[in-house]
Formats: structure tokens, C-alpha cells, sequence
């Protein structure tokens, strides 16, 4: 969420996409208890370096020592015989230190001492002094090569934890929970994180199933933890609190006492809570602030008439939970709940995407194939996505 209080803003089920790869279908996905792991799920991107991968050179820059090497051999035979190129050898093993370990560096290193002063090729052979310049260079660069390796695995090792703890924050969701099939999508807008500004969470509890989608003041690193706070909050409101408005109370309540302990803070959020009762096939909602969730029913798409309330954590001297709207879900139905990062995203024209408008030609496949067409549809439709990204799509399991 960005600016004033007046801007709102994948895995089977959760794709969750890394912002370092902003064409992939978006990071989370989260495994919980009593529900099928969802398919589909994107991996860690090899060169980001998540997942604990160590990351990998580009193939051209890993092919480049090799290249000069061979041109190099190639060019000197067919140049005039006065006309030296093996001083240009040199640059190999600093090359093949940024793209190689220290073995490799120092395999290269002696190909080109050999290369200087093996007999028969046209290049002058280097004095004394000049080889072991070469060597000199060699070694340094093999140094080099090794320092940039453990770097490397350091980095592997800070990101791994890294991604460790934001899953923990916001693990994958899981394709089914209670009654209800759960997809969604997350991307963070902040490079190289999985986890921003957005939040959701689906979770079962002796009233039924509920799920929240909501999105806090900032984006990035900076939100994670009004993020922790927000779904600590309503874990602890699946279990205890009787309805939607107690749930939202208990979160409003959480970012207020939070506000109180860091001077000058401003921490506030929309929030959109749903619950499904474990009889029957209602579903009931509940909106602080939010942008309102979108009923898909047969080939229509329709914006629920639920009443906005205050956004969470405004401290107001009475705080008072808004309306909560019942509906009756029929077969098929499904509910698409989304953060303002959609509908603010922008074409080139500066134009908002309207996602209602477009959300018709995007069904006809199962919630899964759905949320991967939204970000498909979104990222075709503007250049650049500057804000975190949530969708939760939920249908109730007859």
C-alpha cells in the first residue's frame, strides 16, 4: 500500500514469484495441515541465488576465457608475423576468475603460460621477466577466484536463511483447507524478496474456515514486520474470536499497541476477511478499508456489495467493525480476493488495470490456471508492476 489511507491497494496454491524474475507466474506457497501440497509451484530461480543455489554465470561469460583463447591462436596465424596478439593471452585467467573457481582460474592460468612458450606458434615467446609477469597475474587472478567463490557461498548462505525466515512469515498455502480450495498468487515488489507489504492466509478453526487478504502501510522489507504481526493476530482470532468483527478488533488492536511502541509510527492496514461456517454454503465477509472481492459465477463477474469499514490500526477513539455481509455460494462459484498492487498496476497510457473489466476473458480453467492468467493478463498489460501483488482465489468443496 502506498500513500494516503484512501489508496487500497503463485501456490495449488500458492505461486509465490520472486521479484527478481518479474515474468515468472509470482513467491509463496504455504504447506499446512489437511490439505493437499498445490502443483504447479514455481522453484527458486537458479541465478538469484534463493533456494540455496549457488548462482551461475552467464554461459557466455563462462564460454568468454575459452573464446579469446582460441581467437587469439586463430588471429596470430593468420596476422602478418609482426604483428603480436600474445600479450592479449594475459587477460585469460582474470576472466576466467569471474566466471570459474580457483581450480578452473589456475587450469587457465597455465594454459596460457604454456601457450607463451610452446614452440611453433607465431607469437614472439615472452622473456624471463614477461613470463613471470604472466605467472604472477595467473596467480593473482586464481586468488581472486577463490575469494569470489567463498563470497559466493556466504551469500548462498545469508539468502537461504533469508528465504527461510520470510516462508516462515507467510509459508505456502496449501490447494485445499477445511472445505474450501484455496489458489493464489504473490509477488513482492522489492528485488530479490519474497515477501512485501501483502499478506493472506487461509486457515481452519472451530467456526469454520477463514481467510484473510490485506495490505499494510510501505511495501518491501520495510512491511515484513507489521506482516508477522497482522497473521499472528488473526491465527490467534481463527481459534478464539466467534466472528469476523472480533477477528477484526483483534487485529486493529494488534497494529495500534504496535504503533504505541515505536515513536512517530504510523502502521495501519485494509484488510478483507472471509468466513466459511462448517454447514451449509454460505460464505460470510467482512471489509476494513479493502477493495471489495469479485464474485465469479458462471462466465459473469460481479463486485460483492460488502460495506467498507475503517482501515486497521487508525487508532480511532471507538473502534467500530463494520457490517459483515452473508451470500449464498452456489456450485461452480468463486471468490477472488486481490491487493491494490493489481488494479494500481498501469499501462504506458497510465491507465489503471481494470481487473473486473478483464477478469471474464481470463475464466474456463480451475482456480490455479486462474490466478496464473491474472498475472499473465497483468504483467501483458503494464510495463512495470511497482507494488506488491496478492490474489486469493477460494471456492467452497461440495
Amino acid at each position: 500500500m502506498r500513500g494516503a489511507v484512501a489508496h487500497v491497494r503463485v501456490t495449488s496454491v500458492t505461486r509465490r514469484v520472486d521479484a527478481t524474475d518479474p515474468t515468472a507466474p509470482s513467491g509463496a506457497g504455504r504447506s499446512g495441515s489437511g490439505g493437499e501440497r498445490s502443483q504447479g509451484q514455481p522453484g527458486p530461480d537458479p541465478a538469484s541465488g534463493l533456494g540455496g543455489v549457488r548462482p551461475k554465470p552467464a554461459r557466455w561469460l563462462r564460454l568468454l576465457p575459452l573464446t579469446l583463447i582460441v581467437a587469439l591462436i586463430i588471429l596470430q596465424e593468420i596476422t602478418p608475423a609482426d604483428f603480436e596478439l600474445g600479450f592479449l593471452l594475459a587477460a585469460t585467467p582474470p576472466l576466467a576468475a569471474l566466471a570459474y573457481g580457483p581450480a578452473a582460474t589456475a587450469l587457465f592460468g597455465g594454459t596460457v603460460v604454456l601457450l607463451l612458450t610452446l614452440p611453433g606458434l607465431r607469437w614472439e615467446h615472452p622473456g624471463n621477466g614477461d613470463a613471470l609477469t604472466v605467472t604472477f597475474v595467473a596467480l593473482l587472478s586464481v586468488v581472486i577466484a577463490w575469494v569470489r567463490s567463498r563470497r559466493d557461498a556466504q551469500l548462498v548462505t545469508v539468502r537461504t536463511v533469508a528465504e527461510a525466515a520470510q516462508l516462515a512469515v507467510l509459508p505456502p498455502l496449501t490447494a485445499r483447507v477445511g472445505q474450501v480450495r484455496c489458489a493464489a498468487l504473490y509477488r513482492a515488489a522489492q528485488r530479490g524478496t519474497l515477501l512485501g507489504g501483502d499478506l493472506y492466509d487461509v486457515r481452519q478453526g472451530p467456526h469454520g474456515v477463514r481467510a484473510l487478504v490485506a495490505d499494510v502501510q510501505g511495501h518491501g522489507l520495510a512491511a515484513v514486520g507489521t506482516v508477522a504481526a497482522l497473521l499472528g493476530a488473526f491465527r490467534e482470532g481463527v481459534l478464539d474470536d466467534p466472528g469476523l468483527q472480533a477477528v477484526a478488533a483483534r487485529l486493529d488492536r494488534r497494529l495500534v499497541v504496535d504503533s504505541t511502541e515505536v515513536e512517530h509510527a504510523e502502521l495501519f492496514a485494509t484488510a478483507m476477511l472471509l468466513e466459511f461456517p462448517p454447514e451449509g454454503s454460505t460464505v460470510r465477509v467482512l471489509s476494513c478499508g479493502h477493495p471489495a472481492p469479485l464474485l465469479i459465477r458462471g462466465g459473469s463477474v460481479a463486485e460483492l456489495p460488502v460495506v467498507p469499514g475503517a482501515p486497521l490500526g487508525l487508532d480511532l477513539a471507538v473502534y467500530a467493525p463494520p457490517p459483515v455481509l452473508s451470500l449464498t455460494l452456489l456450485p461452480g462459484d468463486q471468490l477472488l480476493v486481490y491487493t491494490d498492487g493489481v488494479t494500481e498496476a498501469r499501462d504506458a497510457a497510465g491507465e489503471y488495470y481494470p481487473l473486473a473489466a478483464r477478469l471474464p476473458g481470463l475464466l474456463g480453467g480451475d482456480p490455479e490456471s486462474l490466478v496464473d492468467a491474472v498475472w499473465r493478463d497483468v504483467r501483458g498489460f503494464a510495463p512495470e508492476i511497482r507494488d506488491d501483488v496478492a490474489v486469493l482465489v477460494l471456492s467452497r468443496v461440495r
